[in-house]
């Protein structure tokens, strides 16, 4: 039972947002312009960072929605994501996304500089400066993302059909069109 009274039965951060829709707008644009705009990586990869730091911090929520968006968005679907959430080294990605998120898992681990040589790591698999910020973005606001999610108990879903129904909306029309259903 979420710790606060919602106006809503919406599972996640989806109950939060509609319940608080001052804060879900900027939330939401947050979302969209980490996930959606253009970047040098591509919306997958950037949802699969998203589900990697949501499953380093146990929200089992933003891990499986996440991790839907990003199947619905990479070759290998849930299976890829499945590996890489088990094991990123062993995981069937490129070099490159590998890499990344051994940043993101740096930056979800301590508020510090990422280590010199995973920057280094990852630049040698071709990662360029907007990658990397937007890696560090991505694991940062996820972190916060999973903080609000969990810090306040909320539900997860009656049954996991919700994240494919989700995944196929975010994928279709991005993160404020999902946010505006929600409230």
């Amino acid at each position: 039972m979420p710790h606060i009274a919602l106006d809503n039965d919406l599972p996640g951060i989806s109950g939060l947002m509609a319940h608080h829709p001052g804060t879900a707008a900027p939330l939401g644009d947050l979302a969209n312009a980490l996930l959606r705009a253009p970047s040098s990586l591509e919306p997958g990869q950037r949802e699969l960072i998203a589900a990697y730091v949501s499953h380093l911090n146990s929200t089992e929520f933003c891990a499986a929605s996440h991790g839907a968006f990003a199947a619905a968005q990479l070759p290998g679907g849930r299976q890829l994501v499945e590996a890489v959430l088990a094991d990123p080294a062993t995981a069937p990605i490129d070099g490159r996304t590998r890499a990344l998120l051994a940043v993101a898992a740096e930056v979800q681990s301590a508020a510090r500089p990422v280590s010199a040589g995973v920057i280094a790591s990852a630049r040698a698999e071709g990662a360029d400066d907007t990658a990397l910020h937007d890696t560090v973005l991505i694991a940062a606001a996820f972190c916060m993302f999973n903080r609000y999610v969990s810090g306040l108990a909320t539900e997860l879903p009656k049954d996991d059909e919700y994240y494919e129904h989700s995944a196929r909306q975010i994928v279709a029309n991005g993160y404020r069109a999902a946010m505006a259903q929600a409230g």
